[in-house]
């Protein structure tokens, strides 16, 4: 063994310990891995800027394992190259990101190596991925991220951000259609910083991809505006070299590699397929194979000397010298840009500059009111004039979602101005949302806009944006039955409950524009959380808060917003956003009939449920059991609150296309209604008491 090259030595123990690993597991995918040991060998040990002793250096190379079931060929990588563990805090702990230990308990509980990379679990894995071509599509969003921070960071001498991002792909992702979205949209802005290879093995679960796919890549990527090469043998380790220069010397368009693979086994009648099924080898066929490579056969888990060594003298010496560099050139920078340099740790630590909502809008009292998009449109302007790094756009919606920045010097970003604060992501929801997750890895605040109805389009990155648990600003507008004449093709009915099942993800739908004042002060200071903010397009009366409850009320996630005079209400009624105004006039009515009612304002059922027992206790008290939920959306997830013998009004069909006055009193979304169905809650309480 010890008279191979070195080179093969590397690729060969990657190879090996992904075969163990996914063995000793009796589970996982070894055969993607081994195909693609050489050419992970090659990026990471030739060309990846990238330094183990701190894996979140802001100006690395990024490199996204798209083809998130090939996992064992990033936690080999992790262990060989000594990358170290990072908590979220942002301190270096100098303990190793990935032991062999973890690699041995591959796909095992608490182990560093799950079946798939997961994002601040395992420190060097950039980003989540699994569900196929969110990787590659969340790598766009970081090559935005990084022209973007080039251009607003970079002075003359001072070279701050150039870092170039790489993404490992398959033909799964190849077929997602997120890829061809993210692709397009990459191709448009010509990000030169953007290489995907293209593990073209032709196989996928159900077996030879000639069943299902027969398209020409080469040619639909060109077609996309990208520079298409080829390296027609995955092990040839000279041509992947100059596949890698030839994209380092691309500087008009995003390179794409596709590379021709085929998964080798010892036993010459053992197919490609079974491993790429996620199916181990089988022991006999490990030892033949192992035999195949020069392998010491019964050797398991084994990195042979000089492996690690060969690494740090690569790689890792490497991206030390550029780390150090940079940092250097970073405490020259905070004495010419001291600003810039304040700016740029803050987005890094997800930190906000002082006074970042000093001047936010105020809305006076008024029955008229505004619309939800609106009054949100305004505080956004307002808090991205003091948030640089505040950016984003929409899914071709901004006209409806009101989410362009319109401040002086916001700018469009484009392929000539690499600047602009708004983003057009053009109608590709998906994209949107694994670009904007992106971004956030990034450190850039992003946020992304649509209608409520098609973020049914984007779940899949919403998703893993709380299972990463990263800053994205999900914006949603048209909340309701109230798009109106649209009619039920864009009237959400339940993508709020299905929003709030997400663990993680705050969901906010504020009442009035007070409330959306409260709702960005709490969406800005998450760390961790992504957030999802429904508004209305509709105008919403903006409530007297001398007379009503604090919209301050909204960092808590609910809270009583009319109360009995002594504060003994006989009956509860809950609701958010537009149908809290109704409440509040079903309480005035009420009133005048001697009744005395509660309305608890409920924007977010995730932050509510945060508060202590107490608190909850004290908005929704357990012995008054009438009570009323109100939403134009299903009802599920009501229950929790109104109680098993409770009155929830809201959507049990699809809506119709109507104007809204008409579909309000078709589905029970009146006063009239309200005060019925509270007046029913003490008539069915007190017989039960």
């Amino acid at each position: 063994m010890m008279n191979r090259s070195v080179d093969e030595l590397c690729v060969n123990t990657i190879r090996t310990l992904s075969m163990d690993a996914v063995q000793q597991a009796n589970s996982g995918h070894p055969g993607t891995a081994m195909a693609l040991a050489p050419v992970v060998y090659c990026l990471w040990q030739r060309f990846l800027r990238f330094d183990p002793e701190d894996p979140i250096w802001p100006n690395r190379d990024r490199f996204v394992l798209s083809v998130g079931h090939a996992s064992m060929l990033l936690y080999s990588m992790l262990h060989l190259t000594g990358v170290k563990a990072v908590n979220p805090q942002y301190e270096r702990l100098g303990d190793p990101s990935v032991r062999l230990e973890d690699i041995r308990r591959f796909r095992q509980i608490e182990s560093k190596c799950p079946g798939h990379p997961e994002y601040r679990w395992t420190s060097g894995v950039e980003t989540t991925t699994g569900p196929l071509g969110q990787g590659v599509a969340s790598s766009v969003g970081m090559a935005i991220a990084g022209t973007w921070m080039a251009r607003c960071f970079n002075r003359p001498g001072f070279e701050m951000f150039d870092y170039d991002v790489y993404a490992l792909c398959g033909d799964g992702c190849m077929m997602e259609g997120v890829s061809g979205e993210a692709a397009s949209l990459a191709g448009h802005l010509k990000l030169s910083n953007l290489c995907w290879i293209y593990d073209n093995n032709k196989i996928t679960i159900e077996g030879h991809t000639d069943w299902a796919f027969s398209e020409d890549v080469a040619t639909r990527f060109i077609g996309y505006g990208w520079n298409v090469t080829r390296v027609g043998d995955a092990n040839d380790l000279e041509m992947l070299e100059r596949a890698f220069r030839t994209f380092g010397n691309t500087q008009d368009r995003p390179t794409l590699i596709i590379v021709d693979s085929h998964i080798a086994y010892g036993s010459p009648n053992k197919q490609d397929t079974s491993a790429a099924h996620g199916e181990p080898l089988g022991e006999e066929e490990i030892r033949l194979t192992k035999r195949t490579y020069g392998w010491p056969e019964d050797a398991k888990f084994l990195v042979p000397d000089g492996v690690r060594e060969h690494f740090q003298s690569g790689m890792g010496q490497r991206g030390r010298t550029l780390r150090n560099a940079w940092m250097a050139r970073f405490e020259e920078y905070s004495k010419s840009y001291p600003d810039l340099a304040d700016q740029l740790y803050r987005m890094q630590h997800r930190q906000l500059p002082g006074g970042w909502d000093e001047e936010l809008p105020t809305f006076p009292a008024d029955p008229k009111g505004v619309a939800g998009r609106d009054a949100s449109s305004k505080v956004l302007d307002a808090i991205a004039r003091k948030v640089p790094w505040l950016i984003g756009g929409s899914a071709d919606l901004a006209p409806s979602t009101k989410t362009r920045l319109t401040f002086a010097g916001a700018g469009d970003l484009s392929a000539q101005d690499r600047a602009g604060r708004n983003l057009h992501f053009g109608i590709r929801e998906d994209a949107m949302g694994s670009v904007l997750n992106g971004l956030s890895l990034s450190k850039v605040r992003p946020f992304g806009s649509g209608f409520l109805i098609f973020s049914d389009y984007a779940r899949p990155a919403i998703r893993l944006s709380a299972l990463m648990e990263i800053p994205v600003i999900h914006i949603f507008t048209h909340d309701s039955i109230g798009v109106g004449e649209d009619g039920p093709t864009h009237q959400p009915i339940e993508q709020l409950a299905s929003l709030r099942a997400i663990p993680g993800l705050i969901t906010l739908r504020p009442a009035d524009a007070n409330e959306i004042i409260e709702a960005w002060r709490v969406i800005m200071q998450l760390p961790h959380e992504p957030v999802a903010l429904i508004l209305s397009r509709q105008a919403l009366p903006t409530l007297d808060r001398a007379v009503f409850g604090p919209a301050a009320g909204v960092a808590r996630g609910a809270y009583v917003l009319a109360d009995s005079p002594d504060g003994k209400p006989d009956v509860l009624l809950l609701a958010s956003g537009s149908e809290v105004s109704l409440c509040v006039q079903a309480y005035e009515k009420l009133k005048v009939e001697g009744i005395n009612a509660r309305v608890v304002s409920m924007p977010s059922w995730e932050l509510f449920e945060r508060q202590d027992q107490a608190y909850r206790d004290s908005v929704i008290p357990p012995a008054i059991t009438a009570r009323v939920s109100v939403e134009q959306a299903g009802t599920f997830g009501w229950a929790e609150y109104v109680g098993a013998g409770g009155r929830s009004v809201g959507m049990r069909t699809f809506g119709a296309s109507a104007p809204l006055k008409e579909l309000q009193k078709k589905f029970g979304f009146t006063v009239e209604n309200i005060v019925a169905a509270a007046k029913g809650q003490l008539v069915s309480h007190t017989r039960a008491s």
